[in-house]
C-alpha cells in the first residue's frame, strides 16, 4: 500500500474559494448594493472568507469593514456555486446571509479604498447593475427571505 504524504494529497485536491455576502434591505424591500472600485458591476457588501474564519464571521467582518455597521448575521439564504472565471482561477462558493433592515442608509460609512457608492434597488433596478448570475442570486435570495427557506444556486456545467 502505497501512503501519500497528506501535504502532497491536499496539494492536489480540487480548490474552491469561500465568499460570504449581507442581505440588506430597506423597509420597501429593496436590496442594499454597493460598488466596488476595482469591479464594473455593483455587488453586495461582504468579500472572501479569511483563513479560518467562519463564512458568517467572515460577512460580520466585511459588513463593519465595508459600512461601518455592526449588524446581526443572520440565518443563511442562499449558497451559490460558481465556476472559475475568466480572472478567477477557482471556483467560489458564496454564502448570503439575511443580515436584516435598516431603516436607511444614514448610519453608512463606506470603506473608501474600495468602494465608490452605495444604494438600495430593486430587482428590475439591480438588472441594470448586476450580471446574470448575481442577478440570480439577488432574486433566490429575495425568495428565501420571503419563504424562509436556503437555496442552492449552481450556474456552469453540471455533473450527473
Amino acid at each position: 500500500m502505497v501512503v501519500i504524504p497528506a501535504d502532497e494529497f491536499y496539494a492536489g485536491l480540487y480548490r474552491v474559494i469561500a465568499a460570504s455576502g449581507a442581505f440588506i434591505t430597506d423597509p420597501a424591500d429593496r436590496v442594499l448594493l454597493v460598488k466596488p472600485n476595482y469591479r464594473d458591476h455593483w455587488g453586495w457588501p461582504g468579500g472572501h472568507v479569511d483563513d479560518g474564519e467562519a463564512p458568517e464571521a467572515g460577512c460580520a467582518r466585511e459588513v463593519k469593514e465595508e459600512l461601518g455597521l455592526e449588524l446581526p448575521v443572520g440565518r443563511l439564504l442562499t449558497v451559490h456555486w460558481v465556476p472559475e472565471l475568466d480572472d478567477r482561477p477557482y471556483a467560489l462558493v458564496h454564502f448570503m446571509f439575511d443580515c436584516g433592515t435598516l431603516p436607511d442608509g444614514d448610519s453608512i460609512v463606506l470603506q473608501e479604498e474600495e468602494l465608490d457608492a452605495y444604494g438600495f434597488f430593486t430587482a428590475e433596478q439591480a438588472a441594470e447593475l448586476l450580471p446574470p448570475h448575481l442577478l440570480e442570486r439577488f432574486t433566490a435570495s429575495q425568495r428565501a427571505r420571503a419563504d424562509s427557506v436556503c437555496t442552492y444556486l449552481s450556474c456552469g456545467p453540471q455533473s450527473s
